[in-house]
């Protein structure tokens, strides 16, 4: 639709926006970010907002057939960053057992790379901005 039509259907970026939120609840819980069940349609604690694109103004028709190429260094460096976060979620499975908290330090780390996931995610997959993530932890 993009390419064609330069238009981005609103239906689509709902189906995008509605499966992004789940899929970032269920990790959260995984990485003990959350104690709640991932519900399968209320925010619950984590918030996404990914504003709906104006496909003809703000879009490039053409970068959704390299946009996925473009964001290869992302995935290197994300591919090394998820598996630091994996080691960290089970350093902090332990601090949880045996002090009831999760360190801010590991907290923050964990949630850094969600959001560095999320930017690529809306970039190469998501296709709702042509701005490059940048290669940092926040937004």
């Amino acid at each position: 639709m993009l390419l064609f039509r330069q238009k981005y259907p609103r239906w689509w970026f709902d189906w995008n926006l509605a499966l992004t939120r789940f899929c970032t609840r269920v990790s959260a819980y995984f990485a003990l970010l959350r104690d709640e069940y991932p519900s399968t349609d209320e925010e619950q604690a984590v918030h996404i907002d990914i504003p709906y694109p104006n496909a003809k103004r703000e879009l490039n028709r053409w970068l959704p057939l390299v946009k996925w190429i473009m964001a290869i260094p992302h995935y290197i460096v994300l591919l090394l960053l998820y598996i630091a976060a994996s080691v960290v979620v089970i350093i902090a499975w332990f601090a949880i057992l045996f002090t009831g908290n999760y360190p801010k330090s590991l907290f923050d780390f964990v949630v850094g790379v969600f959001q560095w996931s999320l930017r690529v995610s809306v970039y190469a997959f998501l296709l709702t901005t042509d701005r490059y993530p940048p290669f940092r932890f926040s937004g």
